[in-house]
């Protein structure tokens, strides 16, 4: 299996519990508690799907909780999310200065943001911060595009 194929593979099996941690941060902030069923809500999923995914965040050290009371984030669940809201940020961000509309922004940064190695989100933010490198602007000016965006 190539390289990056088996990235791909381990992104999306990182994706649910960032997803979640993320969303359990984003309800506590609203709501100060956060129950499996705004979960259930938030992902229009079924409770066993929701059950089943906290638990994995409870072996994994990013949530606890006990039968009939709200989900905490750990210290290690708390990290993660806010990580994930930094990097979704930065790939929304860099979307719209590109001029994505904001609406399709938030929506291609919610995949994005699970895929993008630690170099390229640097890179976006050193070109959010300091602009295009004008040597490397020009170059891809004069390049034709490989594939068809349509």
């Amino acid at each position: 299996m190539s390289s990056a194929l088996s990235k791909t593979r381990q992104d999306h099996a990182t994706e649910t519990a960032e997803d979640y941690v993320e969303a359990i941060a984003e309800i506590l902030k609203t709501n100060s508690v956060c129950r499996c069923v705004d979960l259930v809500s938030r992902f229009s999923v079924t409770n066993a799907t929701v059950n089943k995914t906290v638990a994995r965040l409870v072996r994994d050290g990013l949530v606890e909780t006990q039968p009939y009371r709200p989900l905490v984030l750990t210290a290690k669940g708390t990290r993660l999310a806010a990580e994930c809201k930094k990097r979704h940020e930065l790939v929304e961000s860099f979307l719209v200065a590109m001029g994505v509309s904001p609406e399709i922004a938030t929506t291609d940064s919610e995949g994005i943001e699970h895929h993008v190695s630690k170099d390229t989100l640097r890179a976006m933010k050193r070109i959010l911060e300091s602009g295009w490198p004008i040597h490397q602007a020009n170059e891809s000016l004069h390049q034709k595009p490989s594939v068809d965006a349509e």
